[in-house]
């Protein structure tokens, strides 16, 4: 099952070197992950209302090239079940206009019930079928 969704780079998402700082690729990721979830009928907030949380447990990101101010590029996202209680977001950053990899991803999560502990949620479960 595969998802994109578009973007563009705003100025202040930029450091002194002129190229979005690393710790805003987290949030196009983040964003990305949840637009995904959204689209697949997963609201994250009504999860959290009902104690189940979603969590990242690991992140592994790779940067191949920076984006720089006013870019336009797209977030892919993918989604593998890993394990009975886990599952990976696969995603990837391209810019637009040459479509050049500029980071990939794995961001490995599970859900946790109120009580702390690992387990997926029917919502979660039905987008592997």
């Amino acid at each position: 099952m595969s998802f994109k969704l578009d973007f563009k780079v705003r100025d202040y998402e930029c450091d002194l070197q002129g190229i979005v700082n690393n710790s805003v690729y987290f949030n196009y990721l983040e964003h990305a992950r949840h637009e995904f979830l959204l689209a697949h009928n997963v609201d994250f907030a009504a999860l959290a209302e009902q104690k189940v949380n979603l969590v990242v447990i690991r992140s592994e990101m790779n940067y191949k090239d920076s984006l720089r101010p006013g870019d336009d590029f797209y977030v892919e996202v993918t989604l593998e079940r890993e394990s009975r209680v886990k599952f990976a977001f696969k995603q990837k950053i391209i810019r637009t206009h040459d479509n050049k990899l500029m980071l990939d991803a794995l961001i490995t999560g599970t859900s946790v019930n109120e009580r702390g502990r690992p387990f997926l949620p029917d919502a979660i479960t039905h987008l592997f079928d």
